[in-house]
C-alpha cells in the first residue's frame, strides 16, 4: 500500500512538473546535447564458426552479436565470458572507456555491473570500484573478466540486490582522535585523505576544552577530535536492464520500461548515494524524461546527454547528472 502511494505521488509531482515548466508562454528549457564518435579497433583474425555452448553463452540467440565481440571486449580472445544476457546488454568497451574517463577518478558505485564491462574500464581509470549485480553467475564472470585486463584488485565484486544495498553505500561518518596541533591536524587529514585517496571528506572538527584547574589544561587546543566522513562512492553508475532486444521495436522507450524498477525510482536511489550519476539508456529513450530527472533534485541537477555514435550508427545515449555534466574532454579523444 506505501509503495503504490509513493509510486502515485511520484508520478503526480512529475506531472505537476511538467504542467508547470511547460506552460503555455513559458520558455522550455534546453539541456546539453554531445555527439560522440567512436572508433572500433578491429580485428585481421578470420571468423569463427560458433558453436553451440552453454557455459560461454553462445546460442543461436546471439550469433548476429558474435561479429561485435572485439567491439564488447578488446581482448576476447584471452578467454573473456558472457553468458547469453552479456552478449546483448554489456557496454561496448570504447563506450565504456569513455564512461570511465567522465568520472574522473574516486570511487565509482556500478549497480548493475553484469560480466564486468563497465566496472572493468572504471577499474583503469579510478581509484575503487564497487561492481553490484543479483546474478552470482554474473559476478563471476565478471571477476574472471577483471582477471584478464588485470584490474580485479581494483573491484569489490558484491552480489546482492542494488536496491537493498544502497543505504550501506552512504557516506559513514568515522572519528579520528588527533594529540597533535588540531590546526596542523586539520590541513595534514585534509591533504591526505582528501586530495590523495578521494574517499574521505571532513565533516567536523572538536577541540578539547579544560577547566582552568585540570591537569590537562596545558594541551588545551592540541587535542581535539576530527569526524571523517568516508565517501562510499563519488559516482554511480547504472546501466539497468532494458527488456532485451524488443527494446529496438520501440518507437520511443520510457523510463517506465527500464527494470527492475523504473527509471525514476532508480535514479533517486542512486542521488542518495553519490551527488554524480551516470545512466547508460537506449538509442530511443525519451529525452525529455531524461532531463526531468535533474529536476527530482533541490536543487535541479546539471544534466548532459550524450549521443554515442559506433560505426557511424547510434548506439546508445549516456546521461550525465551533477559536477561530472559539462566537462571538457578536449584533452582526451576516442
Amino acid at each position: 500500500m506505501v509503495l503504490g502511494e509513493t509510486q502515485k505521488m511520484l508520478s503526480d509531482g512529475v506531472a505537476a512538473l511538467r504542467k508547470r515548466r511547460y506552460s503555455p508562454g513559458k520558455r522550455k528549457p534546453k539541456f546539453f546535447k554531445r555527439r560522440v564518435k567512436f572508433k572500433a579497433k578491429w580485428r585481421t583474425k578470420k571468423a569463427v564458426v560458433v558453436k553451440e555452448d552453454k557455459d560461454e553463452g553462445v546460442s543461436p540467440l546471439v550469433k548476429k552479436y558474435w561479429v561485435q565481440r572485439y567491439d564488447l571486449f578488446l581482448r576476447y580472445d584471452q578467454g573473456i565470458k558472457m553468458d547469453e544476457e552479456g552478449w546483448f546488454s554489456v557496454t561496448p568497451e570504447q563506450i565504456a572507456v569513455r564512461h570511465a574517463v567522465r568520472c574522473g577518478g574516486g570511487v565509482v558505485i556500478d549497480g548493475f555491473a553484469g560480466v564486468g564491462g563497465n566496472a572493468i574500464q572504471f577499474a583503469t581509470m579510478c581509484h575503487h570500484v564497487i561492481a553490484i549485480d543479483i546474478d552470482p553467475r554474473k559476478i563471476a564472470m565478471a571477476f574472471e573478466n577483471a582477471k584478464i585486463y588485470g584490474v580485479e584488485d581494483h573491484i569489490e565484486f558484491i552480489v546482492g540486490d542494488f536496491f537493498q544495498l544502497a543505504p550501506s553505500l552512504k557516506h559513514e561518518t568515522k572519528a579520528c582522535y588527533i594529540s597533535m596541533g588540531w590546526i596542523a591536524a586539520y590541513w595534514i587529514i585534509d591533504y591526505v585523505f582528501c586530495t590523495f585517496t578521494n574517499q574521505y571528506v571532513l565533516s567536523k572538527v572538536r577541540v578539547f576544552r579544560f577547566p582552568k584547574d585540570h591537569k590537562m589544561r596545558p594541551l588545551q587546543g592540541f587535542l581535539g577530535i576530527l569526524h571523517v566522513q568516508k565517501i562510499q562512492g563519488n559516482v554511480v553508475f547504472l546501466s539497468p536492464p532494458w527488456g532485451g532486444p524488443a527494446y529496438r521495436a520501440k518507437e520511443s522507450f520510457t523510463l517506465d520500461s527500464l527494470k527492475p524498477k523504473n527509471g525514476y525510482s532508480l535514479f533517486q536511489v542512486a542521488q542518495s548515494i553519490a551527488p554524480n550519476v551516470i545512466m547508460y539508456l537506449p538509442r530511443n529513450v525519451d529525452l525529455l524524461q531524461v532531463e526531468e530527472l535533474s529536476w527530482l533534485s533541490s536543487p535541479p541537477l546539471k544534466v548532459e546527454i550524450e549521443e554515442n555514435m559506433l560505426h557511424g550508427r547510434l548506439k546508445s545515449i549516456t546521461a550525465y547528472f551533477g559536477d561530472i555534466a559539462f566537462a571538457d574532454l578536449s584533452m582526451f579523444e576516442l
